[in-house]
């Protein structure tokens, strides 16, 4: 949720319940609803709340949304809470994934990427192909290091498992482990994270660096090229 003070915004909200609860709480009136993608966890709220609120629903131009929706394409702007959204293209988990990335006055940019990229990993190939998620993932690189990652799903502790067998000599990623152990210990999120710290941390944004070239190379011996390797990768994810 972002919001003002007085109005808010939910992305992509699979349970209408906690946000009612926050609404309550903060005493807010929900202008807006972004979604990233069709899948039920991220959309099972939107009914309710729209009928309760009147709160303007937004999604990906081309999957299956709850209607009625204002569909976006890639390089659409919005101005929802005085704030500038603008709607990136990432398919690969589904076919029409989108993102939402803004940047409110005087602080580092939010992004907001579904099921594209968590902290330490990334979304299961569902409906996209190796080179779309390929592609996906090295635009949302290429946004500045300080850019804070809203994803979805608080999977990093698994994610950081299956990262230490990838990349297992990377003190980066040592550190953070240790780091994110702490706070799930104290049941506190790790998110959001930010595009530097998954730069230095991820598997799949550092399918360039020699080590893990290497390392996915003793598990698919023929992955050769970028496509490939990161195909390779998100494979050996999938049985880890």
């Amino acid at each position: 949720m972002l919001h003002d003070g007085q109005n808010a915004l939910v992305v992509d909200p699979g349970e209408s319940s906690v946000v009612f609860d926050a609404l309550q709480q903060l005493g807010l009136k929900l202008e807006a609803i972004l979604v990233t993608h069709h899948h039920a966890d991220h959309t099972a709220g939107v009914a309710d709340l729209r009928q309760a609120t009147g709160a303007r629903v937004f999604g990906p131009l081309n999957e299956r949304m709850p209607e009625p929706i204002s569909r976006l394409r890639d390089g659409a702007v919005m101005a929802l809470l005085g704030l500038r959204l603008e709607v990136l293209d990432v398919p690969g988990h589904t076919a029409g994934h989108i993102a939402y990335l803004t940047q409110p006055a005087g602080q580092a940019p939010i992004l907001f990427c579904g099921d594209t990229l968590f902290s330490a990993g990334c979304g299961r190939l569902f409906e996209g192909t190796p080179a779309q998620m390929f592609n996906s993932l090295s635009r949302l690189a290429a946004l500045p290091d300080a850019t804070r990652v809203c994803c979805a799903h608080e999977y990093t502790a698994s994610g950081l498992v299956f990262a230490r067998a990838v990349e297992p000599g990377n003190q980066a990623l040592i550190t953070y482990q240790v780091q994110v152990g702490s706070l799930r210990e104290r049941q506190l999120p790790t998110l959001p994270s930010s595009i530097g710290l998954e730069k230095a941390i991820n598997p799949f944004l550092r399918t360039h660096v020699d080590a893990v070239v290497a390392s996915i190379r003793q598990f698919d011996a023929t992955a050769l090229d970028p496509v490939s390797v990161f195909a390779a990768l998100r494979t050996w994810k999938n049985q880890f």
